[in-house]
């Protein structure tokens, strides 16, 4: 089992490390110390969801539903400029008040905030690639042991994803000042148009 566990950790944690919309999210949640758990939870069992689907064989599912992967690039590129130009706007606007990490600062819901994040997860197409279709073929050749490959990929993006989440406090200092949250906010809508253009490229 461990032999098969420790190559699926190895593997999940590189293609999750990346920063991408959803860790972008996360980051921010923990900087902002707001539903960080839920959100934590949100991206972690997502994954584990996707992992053993891949690995449970049902990564041969956009052959089979060729329409598929289309729809859900140009969705989850819609998605992901209007979350960017959201941040892109909050990176320029005067005031700065909803950009500290204070109490006071504006706070979303929890219904809002797992909302968005299960969108950035499920209407990402990257998602389905790195973990349904190569997560899935790679656990292939481990025959018997294939589900402690996908068990130490899904224990990855727990471990990643809890430590982003929870972590960005360290960072809290850096972020005090609301330039900082600006930067950040520029960064995040840089990288989430970024990525819708590469998926519709």
């Amino acid at each position: 089992m461990a032999s098969a566990f420790l190559p699926g950790f190895l593997l999940g944690l590189s293609l999750i490390v990346a920063i991408g919309a959803q860790n972008a999210f996360v980051l921010r949640q923990g900087l902002r110390r707001e539903h960080v758990l839920a959100v934590c939870l949100t991206c972690a069992v997502s994954d584990a969801v996707l992992i053993t689907a891949g690995v449970a064989g049902f990564g041969q599912a956009a052959q089979w539903l060729p329409w598929l992967e289309p729809v859900m690039r140009h969705a989850g590129a819609a998605f992901l400029v209007v979350y960017g130009l959201r941040s892109l706007r909050a990176a320029v606007r005067s005031g700065g008040g909803a950009l500290t990490p204070t109490a006071d600062a504006a706070s979303v819901g929890l219904g809002a905030t797992v909302g968005t994040c299960l969108a950035l997860t499920w209407l990402n197409p990257h998602v389905y690639l790195d973990t349904v279709v190569l997560l899935g073929s790679i656990a292939a050749p481990f025959g018997a042991e294939k589900g402690a490959f996908g068990l130490g990929a899904a224990t990855a993006s727990f471990v990643f994803f809890f430590a982003l989440g929870f972590g960005a406090r360290l960072l809290r200092p850096v972020f005090a000042r609301p330039a900082a949250w600006r930067v950040l906010d520029a960064g995040i809508g840089v990288v989430m148009c970024g990525i819708a253009a590469t998926l519709v490229a």
